[in-house]
């Protein structure tokens, strides 16, 4: 109940950080389309079932001879935007095979995902899921990907935003990780961290102070709990650079935060 209960005050959180942004930002995302339709890669849409629900789920394989680690990509508060599968195929290019679940799935209009929402309604729509839900998606992902038969068996996990929340929380409900990415993400229930086997490695903003005056207490509750925790903050760089940061309009900022993530994130996958 504490756990649901906490989960429950982070998403108020999120969604009351981000009433300021609108659907703007997240949605005028031409840019991010327009580099999709561009990749080589093989990109394809399947549904994972699971309990009676069906998770859209969007893959991105790399071009590659051998079998490589699954990366499981869980979007924004914003929910499957073009952004989102667009970094999905950059995954991909880095040479990982890229599973990322739309956690809307079944949730919008007419039983839809994220693309069925009106504009600037998936928020506050993903700002009310079940955490339990979430989980359950999450660990259905993950099982599916780890079958994919040109999968070698090693998972990662990465989220954003409200995802990098997720990601932070489903280390605490997934032993099998090899490491979980939390890109401005915040930290789970104290409590919850003893249950957590993988490394954490943050990414964090120097201009999101919201996010990053909760940094200091979840380094201490880590450590405490005998868990590798490494944060980086980013100077100069606002919450959700690495989206802001690949914009055309992109600050020098975010930009800087966004390509240095890129090469600390991949050296980290490839250890």
């Amino acid at each position: 109940m504490k756990r649901v209960i906490l989960s429950l005050v982070v998403a108020v959180i999120f969604a009351v950080g981000f009433a300021g942004l609108g659907a703007g930002p997240a949605c005028a995302q031409d840019w991010a389309k327009a580099a999709l339709a561009k990749s080589p890669r093989h990109g394809e849409w399947v549904t994972v079932k699971h309990d009676g629900r069906s998770v859209d789920t969007f893959v991105v394989y790399p071009e590659v001879k051998d079998k490589r680690p699954v990366v499981l990509v869980i979007h924004e508060i914003f929910g499957m935007s073009d952004w989102v599968q667009e970094l999905a195929d950059e995954v991909a290019a880095a040479g990982y095979i890229a599973v990322a679940p739309d956690l809307l799935s079944g949730m919008g209009p007419g039983g839809g995902r994220s693309s069925s929402f009106a504009e600037g309604k998936t928020m506050e729509a993903v700002s009310k899921l079940p955490p339990d839900q979430v989980t359950a998606d999450l660990n259905a992902a993950a099982d599916y990907a780890k079958k994919i038969p040109a999968a070698n068996g090693k998972l990662y996990v990465v989220g954003f935003c409200w995802g990098g929340g997720q990601s932070f929380r489903f280390a605490t409900n997934r032993p099998d990780l090899s490491a979980a990415f939390v890109f401005y993400g915040p930290p789970p229930d104290k409590d919850a961290m003893a249950k957590i086997n993988a490394p954490i490695y943050g990414f964090y903003a120097g201009d999101d102070a919201r996010i990053g005056a909760m940094i200091p207490g979840a380094i201490e509750a880590m450590k405490a709990a005998g868990k590798k925790f490494e944060p980086v903050t980013y100077d100069g760089a606002g919450h959700g650079f690495m989206r802001a940061g690949e914009a055309p309009d992109a600050s020098a900022g975010n930009k800087k935060a966004r390509d240095e993530s890129w090469v600390r994130w991949k050296g980290l996958m490839g250890q």
